[in-house]
C-alpha cells in the first residue's frame, strides 16, 4: 500500500513538472473547476427560467435560447477541454486486452496520443479556417443580433486547449518509455 501511494505522488508530481508545477496545475485545475461549475449553473438556471416562464406563466421570453446558445456551447467545449486535460476521455482500448507487460500498454499510450495529435491538429486547421471565417462573416443572431463569433472561436478555442494537453500526455508517455515503460494512466 505504500509503495502505491509514492507511485501516485511521483506520477503527481512528474505530471505537475511537466505542466508548469504543482502551484500552477492547482490555480488551473480551481479556475477550470469554478468555470465549469458556473456555465453548469448558468445553463441550468436558464433552462430552469425557460421551463417555467413558457410552460407554467405561458409566456415564452424572447430571446432566452439566443443567450443560452452561448454558456451551453462553452461548457460543451470546456468540459472536453477538462477532460483531456484528466485524461479521461472514453477509449475502447481493445488491443490492451492482448497487451500484456507495462511497456507494451506505454508504447499503445504513445501511438494512441501521436495519433490524437495528428488527428487534432488537423481539426485544428479546419476549426482555425472557420474561425478566420466567422470573423470575417461577422454573423448575428436573429432576434438580439448578438455576434456569433463568439461562439463559433469556442471549437477553435478548445481544439488548441485539446492539441496542448494530449501534447502533454504524449510527452509524459514518451518518457515513461524511454524510463522503461512504466504507464501512468
Amino acid at each position: 500500500m505504500h509503495l502505491y501511494h509514492d507511485k501516485i505522488r511521483l506520477q503527481v508530481h512528474q505530471f505537475s513538472a511537466l505542466s508548469g508545477g504543482s502551484r500552477g496545475v492547482s490555480a488551473l485545475d480551481r479556475f477550470a473547476k469554478y468555470l465549469l461549475t458556473g456555465l453548469i449553473c448558468i445553463v441550468a438556471g436558464g433552462q430552469f427560467v425557460q421551463v417555467i416562464t413558457r410552460y407554467v406563466l405561458q409566456v415564452p421570453v424572447m430571446g432566452l435560447e439566443e443567450t443560452m446558445l452561448y454558456p451551453t456551447l462553452w461548457l460543451y467545449i470546456l468540459g472536453a477541454v477538462n477532460a483531456s486535460r484528466e485524461n479521461s476521455h472514453i477509449r475502447a482500448n481493445v488491443l490492451e486486452i492482448f497487451l500484456k507487460t507495462p511497456r507494451q500498454h506505454t508504447v499503445l499510450a504513445v501511438i494512441g496520443e501521436a495519433l490524437s495529435l495528428v488527428i487534432g491538429i488537423w481539426l485544428t486547421t479546419w476549426a482555425w479556417d472557420f474561425t478566420r471565417y466567422s470573423w470575417r462573416v461577422w454573423k448575428e443572431s436573429p432576434t438580439l443580433y448578438i455576434p456569433t463569433f463568439w461562439f463559433d472561436v469556442a471549437l477553435f478555442a478548445g481544439l488548441v486547449l485539446m492539441m496542448l494537453y494530449t501534447a502533454m500526455h504524449l510527452v509524459r508517455h514518451a518518457r515513461d518509455l524511454a524510463d522503461g515503460g512504466s504507464q501512468h494512466g
